[in-house]
């Protein structure tokens, strides 16, 4: 696989939505959903962000930060909205916003989970391989969620 000649993209050209209703199997022993269900929902979301910017596979470095704000229970949607927010050589910095609200409902919308994370985007042989340039005209006055 390779990456498309681009010389640079856009946060939104990255921006990815995953939704998804929680069960009771993605539950703890309070009820609440268990912390590492959301990291790996926010983790895939990210990949994709990373792998749609740099046109090429792109894997986990670090996770800069994540900050769990409000519980999310047994029949909540959770929505995770994830974007490159900057891109270096090889390597691009992912923000995850987290937010909840019941399956059936429309609203209230509860920022629930946020999200800093480091890709890296790699070959078909799991090298560093080059990414686009970050254009972020136009994306400062568009909040992530």
């Amino acid at each position: 696989m390779t990456s498309p000649s681009v010389l640079s993209r856009t946060p939104a050209d990255s921006a990815v939505t995953l939704a998804h209703i929680m069960s009771d199997h993605d539950t703890n022993l309070y009820g609440t959903v268990h912390g590492g269900v959301m990291m790996k929902l926010i983790d895939d979301a990210a990949a994709a962000a990373a792998g749609r910017h740099a046109g090429v596979p792109a894997v986990t470095v670090s996770v800069r930060e994540m900050s769990f704000l409000a519980p999310v229970k047994a029949g909540d949607l959770l929505t995770v909205r994830a974007r490159v927010g900057r891109a270096g050589r090889t390597s691009m910095d992912v923000s995850v916003v987290v937010t909840s609200e019941r399956w059936n409902l429309a609203g209230p919308v509860t920022r629930v989970a946020t999200a800093q994370l480091v890709f890296v985007a790699v070959d078909s042989e799991g090298k560093p391989h080059p990414v686009p340039e970050l254009d972020p005209e136009g994306e400062a006055d568009q909040p992530l969620g």
